[in-house]
């Protein structure tokens, strides 16, 4: 997508993920990355991606919240922020929102108010995150 400073890339295909490391890597700031997903998204999906990050020397921690539409909720975004910040996010460090829309509306939210906005990256699960992440 062009937009001239804020151009992005657009990846889409079947079987990425265990990819995704080294595809990820050329966007980060630092070599640090947190994964912010669900916890039924975590079952099929967050093992893979987190072996591809440390297969791209890319240091990452994981945050797995509650699946469903009540993770919308100021409460769980004081509780992210929290948790990020004991994780001692820096401007430096990228936010990866691994799921469906909930999951990328709320990483993409906290990522826009941690330190003045730090890096963000989506990693769709689901048709309709794909389309909103675009």
């Amino acid at each position: 997508v062009e937009l001239g400073k804020r151009s992005y890339e657009i990846q889409v295909g079947n079987g990425l993920l265990p990819s995704a490391g080294e595809r990820i890597k050329p966007y980060l700031m630092q070599n640090r990355a947190i994964i912010i997903t669900d916890e039924n998204v975590a079952k099929l999906h967050l093992n893979v991606l987190k072996n591809s990050l440390v297969a791209a020397n890319i240091r990452c921690h994981e945050i797995v919240l509650p699946a469903g539409e009540q993770t919308k909720d100021f409460n769980f975004l004081q509780n992210l922020v929290s948790q990020l910040l004991e994780l001692n996010v820096e401007r430096g460090t990228t936010l990866l929102a691994l799921g469906g829309g909930v999951t990328g509306d709320l990483t993409g939210f906290t990522a826009a108010i941690l330190l003045r906005g730090i890096g963000f990256i989506q990693i769709p699960t689901t048709l309709l995150s794909q389309v909103d992440s675009s």
